[in-house]
């Protein structure tokens, strides 16, 4: 299993970023839950978005509620995630992970909780300055 993250930048506040998070070693057509992360120097990992099959449906952390949007483009096996408005506040490290198997509803609390993802990818960069 390997998830390359891409996209992260540099950007100015209310500017816009797609993240790319590319999946290989498996298949979005099985049941999963993939996930957004971010973690900015001395604070813990915080779930921004994810996808469960269990649950069908995305949950958005209350931070980036409005301005993120997660998709999924099963042919590619690739997630998006659209962030707009961009805040000083987003600048982090952005990660994407999956789990397998999920195919029982978990919630929101645990669909953005990093414990429950097995695999990681590398992250990609995001900052925003004023």
């Amino acid at each position: 299993v390997q998830l390359v993250e891409s996209g992260g930048a540099s950007v100015q506040v209310g500017e816009s970023l797609r993240l790319s998070c590319r999946a290989s070693g498996f298949s979005l057509d099985d049941d999963y839950s993939i996930g957004w992360f971010r973690q900015a120097p001395g604070k813990e990992r915080e779930g921004v978005s994810s996808f469960t099959t269990g649950d069908g449906r995305k949950y958005y952390a209350d931070s980036v509620k409005g301005r993120a949007t997660l998709s999924i483009d099963d042919a590619e096996n690739t997630v998006f995630l659209q962030m707009k408005n961009l805040k000083p506040e987003d600048t982090a490290m952005y990660y994407c992970a999956v789990r397998f198997g999920t195919h029982i509803a978990i919630g929101k609390e645990t669909a953005l909780h990093a414990g429950h993802y097995r695999y990681w990818g590398q992250g990609t960069q995001v900052t925003v300055s004023r």
